[in-house]
């Protein structure tokens, strides 16, 4: 029996098995599929646009960004009110910083359709992204008059209230979104933050366990999946406890000082799971038993309870007045007489800078200094000698500015916290900005002076506050009054160092 030639797919048949393909994660295939319908000439212009909107999605799955806008604007052209078409054509050029291009986009898709949720969403974090806040708390608003029952846009305007430093207006926003959806973990979490902000740690806490909801739209901390249960606040008298590594090492260093009270209620073992780098500086804390990489062994073992750092101080109930000591760590003997030699030459006032945080945080546009050159009023100062304690993003800059030759750059041997820690310990102060090298400073009681930004200010800092409950005595901290303006901050600091210079020199 012979078979005869099979019908050709129809337009919609085709259509059909593109789009599933599509979803199936097949997009070469599905873009394959597509082609023919791409052909100009056909009468119904709606029809090709849909195709080459599909087109377009495919080929940005396959990372072929120039492909997909060229068929994102060639499916306008044929239907110029294809609000999903402008929508996504926004997407693709946010994601790749064109972002005048990308906030027409998103209007033009808003002015077809006022109601387009993720377009309001969009368009409010690209205007905050661009550090104009007024703007988006104004599309905020004007998406209310359509959308009053959105969690989303109520959640939206609080995050941007909070940066423009309106913090009741952003309470209120943030308790609205979660009247509307109870569950919205992007609402518990931003609102836990705030009221940790502003000291109202027992409502705070428990809200702030929303960091790791798996519906959280960024997630800054990661819970494990293990057969044995997370630590709620039971005894610990005779057991076992891992405790996981969480959010970035500054976190992870700050709240280092509670795996002591774990052991005082009774651990009968404490295992650290942490990065590499942290592992010289806990491996000097008697109380933990063991320090490992998150892979290995030990890690994996079986545990009575495992919990995350940031987690204890809720389980705890700790309130402002009953923060633990900040002053938990200890240099290495053997580190800090390696690092002697290196720092004998510095005189006058002994200074460790730090001046750019890790580039994959995701306010670290903000907190960052532009350059070092930045600094060069505190540079300038006489009877001030200077350490770079920099790694990573910026710490070429001192090889690339000759003028500032006078600052020691220790960074390319500085390999880990416990070298950074045995450096600090022979310091008079840090001045850094926002990252984990102001906990390193806590954590030794070393004073440290910390430039914070006006926007995205990190909860642990608090509001409105020169000085840090969690380091109290030694933490100072310089706050930018205006987003942006870092010449006010690092002339108050140098104001600040020469007057310190100036009181030594009366000893």
């Amino acid at each position: 029996m012979s078979i005869g030639p099979q019908p050709a797919l129809t337009r919609a048949d085709r259509y059909q098995a593109a789009l599933a393909l599509y979803a199936n994660g097949r997009f070469l295939d599905a873009l394959t599929i597509l082609l023919p319908l791409l052909e100009p000439g056909e009468p119904d212009k709606a029809t090709v646009a849909e195709a080459l909107n599909l087109a377009a999605a495919c080929s940005l799955s396959l990372d072929r960004k120039t492909d997909a806008e060229m068929y994102w604007r060639q499916a306008i052209r044929l239907k110029p009110d294809y609000d999903q078409a402008h929508y996504n054509l926004g997407v693709l050029l946010h994601g790749i910083g064109r972002w005048d291009e990308a906030e027409s986009s998103y209007r033009q898709a808003l002015t077809i359709r006022p109601d387009y949720l993720d377009a309001r969403h969009n368009l409010c974090a690209l205007l905050k992204t661009r550090d104009r806040l007024l703007d988006a708390e104004a599309v905020c608003r004007e998406a209310l008059v359509v959308l009053p029952d959105s969690a989303v846009i109520h959640h939206d305007l609080g995050t941007v209230l909070m940066d423009l430093g309106r913090l009741h207006e952003a309470e209120a926003a943030y308790r609205q979104a979660l009247a509307t959806q109870p569950g919205y973990a992007d609402a518990r979490g931003k609102l836990g933050t705030l009221l940790l902000a502003t000291g109202r740690f027992a409502e705070g806490w428990p809200l702030y366990e929303a960091r790791y909801d798996k519906t959280l739209t960024y997630r800054t901390s990661f819970a494990p999946e293990f057969t044995y249960p997370q630590w709620r606040g039971e005894s610990l008298e005779g057991k076992a406890v891992l405790v996981w590594q969480e959010q970035g090492f500054g976190d992870m260093i700050q709240f280092g000082r509670y795996l002591a009270l774990l052991k005082a209620r009774g651990a009968a073992w404490i295992t650290l799971a942490c990065a590499p780098v942290l592992h010289g500086l806990f491996n000097r804390l008697a109380y933990l038993d063991a320090v490992v990489d998150a892979q290995s062994e030990l890690a994996r073992a079986e545990y009575d309870f495992w919990t995350l750092p940031l987690s204890i101080p809720f389980r705890l109930g700790t309130t402002v007045e009953s923060i633990p000591s900040a002053v938990y760590l200890k240099p290495s003997a053997e580190l800090v007489a390696k690092w002697r030699e290196r720092l004998a030459p510095l005189t006058g006032l002994r200074v460790g800078l730090v001046w750019k945080g890790h580039p994959g945080h995701g306010n670290d546009a903000h907190r960052s200094l532009p350059s070092l050159e930045t600094l060069a009023p505190l540079l300038s100062l006489p009877g001030v000698s200077f350490v770079s304690l920099q790694k990573g993003q910026g710490e070429n800059e001192l090889q690339s500015l000759g003028a500032y030759r006078r600052v020691l750059d220790l960074a390319g041997d500085i390999h880990d916290f416990a070298d950074s820690a045995a450096v600090i310990a022979q310091l008079d102060l840090v001045v850094c900005v926002d990252t984990a090298v102001a906990h390193l400073a806590g954590g030794l009681g070393k004073p440290c002076w910390v430039l914070l930004p006006a926007t995205g200010t990190d909860w642990r800092w608090m509001r409105e506050r020169t000085d840090s409950p969690w380091y109290p005595g030694t933490t100072r901290l310089f706050r930018q009054s205006r987003a942006g303006d870092w010449v006010s901050v690092v002339e108050d600091v140098a104001k600040a160092c020469a007057e310190t210079v100036a009181s030594m020199g009366r000893r």
